[in-house]
C-alpha cells in the first residue's frame, strides 16, 4: 500500500513538473507573426495563426489545448479564388502580411494584409487590407471582406460599446486606427493617429488591450531582424494621448549576443482560463554572431512562434519572460481534461509530426503541403490509373527560379513542399520518371526553398549530349541571394553528373538531409538503395538560404526550364517521406 502510495504521488508530482515547462518554438520553422486567442466555448481550446507571405494555402490555424501540443485543424486562406491576386504579385517578401486573430460573439476573426511590395511606398494599394470571418474554425473559411485602409498588420479591439476599431501601422510612421464594419469592410471614421511609437525603425503589429481601466497600445518597432523589440503605451482614453512605458522595451534579444533565439518581437498577449497571460512572438534560432553581424548569420528555418509567460500586475505595465528554448517558474500550463491535449476536429497533424504519404486513391493532398504562389491544381493529382500511390506533376515551363528569381506573372512552378520542422531532418521521395523525361532540360527532383531567389535542389534531367540525343544527368544547384547578404556571398551552382548505367531504367530516390546545424546535403539513387547507400552529389550552406521574412519548405518540382510550355511532361512521385531528428 505504501508502495502504491509513493508511485501514485510521483506521477502526480512528475505531471506538475512536467506542466511547468515550455519547450520554444512552439511552432518550429516557417512559422512567423504568430496571434493566438483563447476560446472557452470551444471546450478550452487555444487556436493560433501566422503570417505565409506567397506560399498558399495560406494563414494556417492551429489549435491546443495546453499550449504545448499545437495540430494544424484548417488554413483561412484555401481556396485560389479566395485571393487570386497572389499569383501574380512579384517578389518573395509580398504576400499574406502579420494576420491578427480575434473571437467575438461566436464569430472567429482574422484581420491581414496582401502586400504588393513591388508598388512604391506611396502607393495606397500596394496594400489590400483584407478580413476572413468564420463561425467554425475547424471547417472552411468565408472569402475575404476588402476594405480601404492604410498600412499593414490590421489589428481590432472592441471598446466597451460594441465598436470594433481597426489598427495598422502606417509607412513606418507609428499607429492608425479607425472603426470597421467586420462583415462588410464598410469604414465609419477616417483613419487617425493614435501612437506613434518610441521612435525605434518599422513599428508594425500593433494590438489594443484594455485593462485596469487603462488602453494599452502594444507594438513591434527595431524592423524584424537583430533589432527587434516590443514597446508598449497606454492611455484611459482609446484615441490617447499615448505615454510609453518607463522601461521599453518590454522584450528583446537586441545585443543579447548569449542568447540562441534572436529577433525576439512582433508579440501578441492572451490570457487562459485561469486568467494568467501568455505572449506569443516570433523569433530566430540564430545564436548570438547574429546580433553581432546579421550578415553571418544561419537561420533556414526562418522566424519562428515563442511563447512566454507574462505577469501583468494591477495597473502596471506587463513583465515578459525572456525568450529560451526551455521556460520553467512560477506558472501552471492549462490542464486540459479528459485524454486529448488537442481537439480530434479539423484535418491536419501536429506541428511537428513527420511525413508518411504514400498518396493512397481517393485521398486529398494533406492539408500541411504547401506551394509556392497560387497553383495550377491541374498540375497535381493524386493516384492517377495506371500510377496508384503516386502523385502525378505535370511539369511547369518555369523553374523554382523563375523569370528573374522574384517574379512568376501568374504562370505557376510546379513544386509541392512542407516545412522544414525540425533543426534536423532527413526528406526523400522515390520518382518514377523513364517514361516521362523525352527532351532536353526537362528535369524533375527535389529541392529546399526559400523564395525564387533562394533554392536549392537535386534531381535528374535530360541534357543534349554532343550526339544530339538527350542524355540523363543528376542535376545539382540552386541559388542563394538576398538582399540582406553581402554580395560575395552570394551563390549560383550547377553540377552536371551523368547517370550511372545501372541507374538509367530504374526509379530514382532523392533525399535532402540537414546533416547538422550549417549544412544541408543532396543524394541520390537508385530505389532499394538504403539511406546509407545513396550517393551525396553536394551540399549547401544553411546561410546561402536564410529567410527574409519566412522559413525553408522541402519538396518536389518538375520543370522544363523555360524550354517548352505547361505540363510538357508528367511524372510520379511516391513514398513521400519526412522525418525529424532533433531540435537544436
Amino acid at each position: 500500500m505504501k508502495l502504491l502510495f509513493l508511485t501514485s504521488v510521483f506521477s502526480l508530482l512528475g505531471r506538475s513538473l512536467a506542466q511547468l515547462s515550455i519547450r520554444n518554438p512552439i511552432l518550429p520553422g516557417f512559422h512567423p507573426d504568430p496571434s493566438c486567442v483563447f476560446v472557452a466555448e470551444w471546450n478550452n481550446t487555444f487556436f493560433c495563426t501566422t503570417s505565409t507571405f506567397s506560399w498558399f494555402p495560406g494563414l494556417p490555424i492551429y489549435a491546443s489545448r495546453d499550449l504545448l501540443h499545437w495540430k494544424l485543424v484548417s488554413n483561412a486562406f484555401s481556396r485560389p479564388e479566395q485571393l487570386p491576386y497572389l499569383g501574380y504579385i512579384n517578389r518573395g517578401q509580398s504576400g499574406i502580411y502579420a494576420p491578427t486573430l480575434r473571437y467575438r460573439g461566436g464569430v472567429f476573426t482574422i484581420t491581414t494584409t496582401l502586400a504588393n511590395q513591388a508598388l512604391p511606398r506611396e502607393n495606397l494599394t500596394r496594400w489590400d487590407n483584407i478580413i476572413f470571418n468564420t463561425m467554425d474554425p475547424y471547417g472552411e473559411w468565408d472569402d475575404p471582406i476588402h476594405y480601404y485602409g492604410p498600412g499593414i498588420d490590421p489589428s481590432p479591439f472592441w471598446d466597451d460599446d460594441g465598436v470594433a476599431w481597426l489598427t495598422s501601422t502606417f509607412n513606418s510612421s507609428g499607429v492608425v486606427h479607425a472603426p470597421v464594419n467586420l462583415t462588410t469592410g464598410e469604414v465609419t471614421l477616417p483613419f487617425k493617429w493614435l501612437w506613434l511609437g518610441t521612435g525605434g525603425a518599422s513599428p508594425e503589429a500593433a494590438h489594443v488591450y484594455k485593462k485596469d481601466n487603462w488602453y494599452y497600445a502594444l507594438l513591434a518597432e527595431g524592423g524584424t531582424r537583430e533589432k527587434h523589440m516590443v514597446t508598449m503605451a497606454r492611455s484611459r482614453s482609446l484615441h490617447g494621448p499615448y505615454e510609453g512605458a518607463p522601461n521599453n522595451p518590454l522584450l528583446t534579444a537586441y545585443n543579447n549576443t548569449e542568447s540562441y533565439f534572436q529577433a525576439v518581437g512582433h508579440v501578441d498577449l492572451f490570457q487562459d482560463s485561469e486568467g494568467q497571460w501568455w505572449a506569443v512572438g516570433l523569433t530566430v534560432r540564430a545564436g548570438g554572431n547574429y546580433a553581432e553581424d546579421p550578415y553571418q548569420a544561419n537561420f533556414p528555418m526562418g522566424r519562428e512562434t515563442f511563447l512566454v509567460p507574462v505577469e501583468w500586475p494591477e495597473g502596471e505595465f506587463p513583465i515578459f519572460t525572456n525568450v529560451s528554448g526551455t521556460i520553467s517558474g512560477d506558472f501552471l500550463l492549462p490542464q486540459p481534461s479528459g485524454p486529448n491535449t488537442v481537439p480530434i476536429q479539423g484535418n491536419g497533424q501536429l506541428v511537428d509530426a513527420d511525413d508518411e504519404v504514400n498518396f493512397d486513391p481517393g485521398c486529398p493532398i494533406p492539408p500541411h503541403f504547401l506551394y509556392w504562389r497560387i497553383p495550377l491544381t491541374r498540375n497535381y493529382k493524386v493516384s492517377p490509373k495506371r500510377h496508384r500511390n503516386s502523385l502525378a506533376l505535370r511539369s511547369s515551363m518555369l523553374n523554382l527560379t523563375g523569370y528573374d528569381g522574384d517574379s512568376s506573372l501568374g504562370r505557376g512552378q510546379t513544386f509541392i513542399s512542407r516545412r522544414q520542422a525540425h533543426s534536423l531532418f532527413k526528406f526523400n521521395v522515390e520518382i518514377d520518371w523513364q517514361e516521362s523525361l523525352k527532351r532536353d532540360s526537362e528535369e524533375v527532383g527535389v529541392a529546399i526553398m526559400q523564395d525564387q531567389s533562394q533554392h536549392f535542389e537535386i534531381g535528374v534531367t535530360l541534357r543534349l549530349a554532343p550526339d544530339a540525343k538527350p542524355k540523363p544527368y543528376i542535376r545539382f544547384g540552386g541559388i542563394g541571394i538576398s538582399s540582406f547578404r553581402k554580395a560575395e556571398q552570394t551563390r549560383w551552382a550547377e553540377e552536371l553528373t551523368e547517370l550511372p548505367e545501372d541507374w538509367v531504367k530504374s526509379k530514382l530516390k532523392f533525399q535532402i538531409e540537414a546533416v547538422n546545424t550549417t549544412h544541408y546535403s543532396f543524394s541520390a539513387g537508385p530505389v532499394g538503395s538504403k539511406g546509407e547507400d545513396l550517393r551525396v552529389f553536394g551540399y549547401t550552406k544553411g546561410d546561402l538560404i536564410v529567410p527574409i521574412y519566412s522559413g525553408a519548405t522541402v519538396g518536389v518540382y518538375a520543370t522544363s526550364n523555360g524550354r517548352y510550355g505547361e505540363g510538357a511532361f508528367e511524372v510520379y512521385v511516391s513514398k513521400w517521406r519526412y522525418t525529424g531528428i532533433k531540435q537544436v
